[in-house]
Formats: C-alpha cells, sequence, structure tokens
C-alpha cells in the first residue's frame, strides 16, 4: 500500500469553453480573461492549491494564460503543460524557469504527449504513439538536466540532439517546478516511473485505479524514484444525492445521438489508451451511466480526456475522496459546470468535510466573511448549522 500523503485539492480553469449543459451552445459563456481571472480569483481565495489549465488545439494557450493571471492571484498554483515534440527542451526549461520566477515559484509542470494523431499531424507531428513516448523520455532527460542547474548540456538521442545548452537564469524552486505527468500505455507508465514527481490518472472505479497505481509504484520503485499520485475528475455535488443525480442529467439534457456518435467518432481515432480506458465507461450510451458507487461516466460522451464525475451528497464525494486517498492519491484535480459557481459549491460543501485533514484549505475570513450568511433584520447573526 503507497503511504497515505496530505490532500492538495485543485480546480480547471475552462481554456476551451464553458457553460451549462454539454455538447450545445445552449447556457455557453464567453471565456475571456476577466471570466478567467474571476476562476483563478475564486479558487485562490477558496484555498484551492492549484488550477490545471489545458492544452491542445481547442484551448487558449496555456502558458499566457498562467502569465496573465499570476499577478491576480497570491497563494494559487498553475499546473501548465509542456510539449514533447512540439517544444524543444530547452525552450520549454526557459519558458518554465521564467514563469517559476514570475510567479515566485507558483509553477507546476504537466508533461503531455500527446495522443490525438490528426491533432499531431497539424502542429507538424508525424510520429507513432510508440516514438512519442521515446521523444517524451529523451526531452526529459535533457529538460531535467537543464532545470536543475547543469550548466553545459550535450546529448545525443534518437530523437533530440543538443549541444552546449544552458540555462542562464534559474527558476525558484530548487530542482525547478515538479513533473506532473498521465497516460495508461506501457510505454507513458515507464516514463512516469523513471522521470515524473506526481503521476495522474483519470476517474475510474476505485479497483481499476488501484491496479494502476499499484502498477506505476512498482515500476518507480525498481528505479528508485519517490511519487505521489493524483486523479482527475469533475464533480457534481448537491445537498442530497437525488439534487446531484438531477443536475448531471440536466448537465447532458441536450445531448442527442448524433452529437455523441460525432465526438465518440472522433475520440476512436485517438491512439492513447487513457482515452481508450474512458469510452470503455460508457461505451457511448447514456444507459448505465454510473459505472461504480458516485462514480457517473456521462461527461466522457461528448468531452475528451477526464470523462467522469462524482455525483452525491457532500458526504457521499467525501467518502469516495478517502477512499482514493487511502490508495495513495493525494492530488485531486476537480471541475464543474460552471466552473465559477462549481468551484464556490465545492468549498462551500464538500472541503470543510475534508478539513480536518492536513493539506486542505479552508476559505480565510475577516470580520464579516466566511460561513455566516446575510445579517437577519440589520441586527442578529443567522443561528450556526452543523455541518452534519
Amino acid at each position: 500500500m503507497t503511504k497515505q500523503q496530505d490532500l492538495q485539492l485543485f480546480w480547471f480553469l475552462p481554456t476551451h469553453g464553458e457553460g451549462r449543459y454539454l455538447g450545445t451552445q445552449k447556457g455557453g459563456r464567453s471565456v475571456t480573461l476577466p471570466y478567467l481571472q474571476q476562476i483563478a480569483i475564486a479558487a485562490d481565495s477558496l484555498g484551492f492549491h492549484g488550477v490545471l489549465i489545458p492544452t491542445g488545439k481547442s484551448c487558449e494557450d496555456s502558458w499566457l494564460i498562467a502569465a496573465a493571471l499570476v499577478s491576480v492571484t497570491k497563494q494559487l498554483r498553475f499546473l501548465v503543460a509542456v510539449r514533447p515534440g512540439l517544444q524543444p527542451p530547452s525552450l520549454a526549461a526557459r519558458m518554465a524557469s521564467t514563469l517559476d520566477r514570475l510567479s515566485d515559484g507558483r509553477l507546476l509542470v504537466n508533461v503531455v504527449t500527446g495522443g490525438d494523431p490528426t491533432e499531431n499531424k497539424g502542429d507538424g507531428i508525424f510520429l507513432e504513439h510508440s516514438e512519442r513516448y521515446e521523444v517524451t523520455e529523451e526531452f526529459l532527460e535533457v529538460y531535467k538536466r537543464l532545470i536543475r542547474g547543469e550548466q553545459q548540456v550535450n546529448y545525443q538521442g534518437k530523437h533530440i540532439h543538443v549541444e552546449n545548452a544552458g540555462l542562464l537564469f534559474p527558476p525558484v524552486q530548487p530542482f525547478g517546478p515538479p513533473l506532473y505527468f498521465g497516460g495508461s500505455s506501457p510505454a507513458a507508465l515507464t516514463v512516469a516511473a523513471k522521470h515524473i514527481d506526481a503521476y495522474l490518472t483519470w476517474g475510474e472505479p476505485v479497483a481499476d485505479v488501484a491496479e494502476k497505481i499499484a502498477a506505476v509504484q512498482q515500476l518507480a520503485d525498481e528505479r528508485g524514484n519517490h511519487l505521489e499520485f493524483g486523479i482527475r475528475l469533475h464533480v457534481i455535488v448537491r445537498e442530497t444525492e437525488q439534487e446531484a443525480i438531477d443536475a448531471a442529467n440536466k448537465l447532458i439534457s441536450h445531448l442527442d445521438d448524433e452529437t455523441i456518435a460525432q465526438a465518440q467518432s472522433i475520440f476512436a481515432r485517438m491512439d492513447s489508451a487513457g482515452q481508450a480506458r474512458m469510452q470503455a465507461l460508457h461505451n457511448g450510451s447514456k444507459d448505465n451511466l454510473f459505472i461504480a458507487p458516485n462514480l457517473w461516466a456521462g461527461i466522457g460522451l461528448v468531452r475528451g480526456g477526464a470523462g467522469t464525475a462524482l455525483v452525491g451528497s457532500p458526504e457521499q464525494v467525501a467518502e469516495r475522496i478517502r477512499e482514493y486517498q487511502a490508495l495513495g492519491i493525494s492530488k485531486f484535480i476537480f471541475s464543474g459546470y460552471p466552473h465559477l459557481e462549481e468551484a464556490h459549491r465545492f468549498a462551500e460543501l464538500v472541503m470543510p468535510l475534508l478539513g480536518e485533514q492536513k493539506g486542505v484549505s479552508l476559505p480565510r475570513s475577516g470580520f464579516n466573511t466566511g460561513p455566516f450568511g446575510e445579517t437577519i433584520a440589520n441586527d442578529l447573526r443567522p443561528k450556526q448549522v452543523s455541518a452534519s
């Protein structure tokens, strides 16, 4: 059993689009800089450890978004993607070092190999699945030497060749920003075990996640690498389980069979093992979307990547979090639709139930802030209600 770590709760910045319903323009809202600032400030003030910024053709550039939000936040960390094969490792190291300094050590780096061959070709990457992981490993060999302070790096690999590479301006964090990484194929697990600080998985039933973690842990132990673990999930929490189920059904209420089929055909062209595992949870059907207690696969009908959500009452969601934590998972990256409102809802309903655990921050409060509600008749504080 992996040693249980302190919880770190993350939120998500929806730079690929946002709304109240999936698969439709109805209820959509503009993802502007002011709106992303609202989400980031909310996550910062509510006590989230950091935010994940997605990457890819469908997203605004994650590095520019993070740079734009550093100055409006205080403690919030930014999990930003480097793209082996799309960025040279020396350029990625300079970018990471700069943003780490600008944020005073609040950068986390997400290593993304990319699982959509069509999108990769649009970016000039014409490599098979196994070759992309060869590039990723070579990229990390060079990147890590640079970010950790080696002044003159020479490297000759199958895909990457550098001579006298160096990083003049070091990052704030002594060994560079921690490296996060997700992937389900054997090649991905090998890269994670050798090079990565935090291995991420998408939300699957507890037994499946336990099996994957055990495999990565064994590989890491063989290489002497200390790994932490994280999970990427959506969350739909309401005061009662039925309200949460109703909200989940409402989220996909405008999805028709044609839209689902179009999305599934796009996912089918991908060579990502993780995406295939997500698809297998629902098989493109609205039927039987609860695949485990409080684990709902409806989001994956039209959304690539993380496709499952924890759905239930605050107590149920907290209990599911503890089950994953018992496997050794310490980093939970959540999101909800719409992301601004759901950040507050999660913080208000679930975080107090986790607050007794070291590492979980609760919203900072002043004289007239915190969980008091509105003053009654200009004179009385509302009565306190037990969390239970």
